[in-house]
């Protein structure tokens, strides 16, 4: 199998695909194309029909299709030009080869997870959090396997679990340098601060947004699970609570950007740099990774707003 991500420009292509997302739109001209979202377990591709006449079967979203086409780059970015299409055979394909998935041990950083959990001393924090992440054992088998995101950063089967630890590491280096943070409750939010992705985003292979993600939002739906738990939680410390929930509110950082709340404490400003560090940079890897690796300039990019270069050594 032809992976997307080791698909170049100029390439031949006649491989099966999951078609993530179709739509049926019109060129100027008010000529009807389809633009298909194409994925594998290597990432995503963007798929044009520019001809729809024979050779062009029936498909929706959602299925394993088999294409034909040629890739091209398309201001920057790499696109598959697709002459033929239909849906592909069962037998053509094996579902693994669709679900991208992290390329780091699960079971490894769960484990390192724990242990940032087993430091946390205020006891209130630490039974909030053990509740969760080690006495409910399915709660943990589904984040260990969630996605952090549709699209843009962690995007696949381990990237809820990748990102929250990189979140939690780059809180314990913050912590270790300003002594005004409280540690317990930084790690602690660190820890809970996308545990709503899970029901925001469908999982895998859809990996999509449920309803509840499109009409409330991760942040939204994770600081009411934690409220919900709190409350079963006798002589948990009015303050903690609201201040832990604050961080979670306020990890966006602006308002424009999905937070309810600016960050007015220390700890959830700190939090809203190490969420954006880590988001900011695997975006950047992902992108760095997908590109042409013979080119230098890989084009504009919508998320940073610049024409993104690899570094040269």
């Amino acid at each position: 199998m032809r992976y997307i991500g080791d698909l170049r420009d100029g390439d031949m292509i006649s491989e099966t695909y999951l078609c993530k997302t179709k739509q049926v739109l019109k060129t100027k001209a008010g000529k009807s194309y389809y633009s298909l979202l194409l994925q594998d377990k290597s990432g995503t591709l963007d798929g044009k029909v520019w001809e729809l006449s024979q050779g062009i079967d029936h498909f929706e979203s959602m299925e394993y299709i088999h294409v034909d086409g040629q890739m091209v780059n398309f201001q920057g970015a790499l696109q598959l030009n697709i002459k033929r299409v239909r849906r592909s055979h069962e037998g053509e394909y094996d579902p693994s080869d669709f679900v991208p998935t992290t390329g780091k041990n699960i079971n490894e950083m769960y484990s390192e997870l724990l242990k940032y959990i087993s430091k946390v001393k205020e006891p209130h924090l630490r039974q909030l959090l053990e509740s969760f992440f080690v006495q409910d054992t399915s709660f943990a088998e589904r984040f260990k396997k969630h996605s952090a995101a549709k699209s843009v950063h962690h995007g696949f089967v381990g990237g809820l679990l990748e990102h929250t630890l990189g979140v939690a590491k780059l809180c314990d280096y913050y912590a270790d340098h300003y002594p005004l943070i409280n540690r317990d409750l930084l790690i602690s939010a660190a820890i809970f601060h996308d545990i709503g992705k899970m029901e925001e985003l469908s999982v895998f292979p859809e990996n999509d947004y449920t309803d509840d993600g499109q009409l409330l939002g991760h942040i939204y739906i994770g600081t009411e699970v934690i409220g919900a738990k709190i409350r079963t939680m006798p002589g948990f410390p009015v303050a903690l609570a609201s201040q832990l929930k604050h961080c979670i509110l306020a990890h966006h950082g602006e308002l424009e950007y999905g937070s309810p709340k600016k960050p007015s404490i220390i700890e959830a400003m700190a939090l809203n740099f190490a969420d954006n560090t880590d988001a900011k940079l695997q975006t950047m890897t992902e992108f760095l990774n997908s590109g042409d690796e013979k080119a230098t300039w890989l084009g504009m990019n919508r998320l940073f707003e610049a024409n993104i270069r690899r570094t040269i050594f």
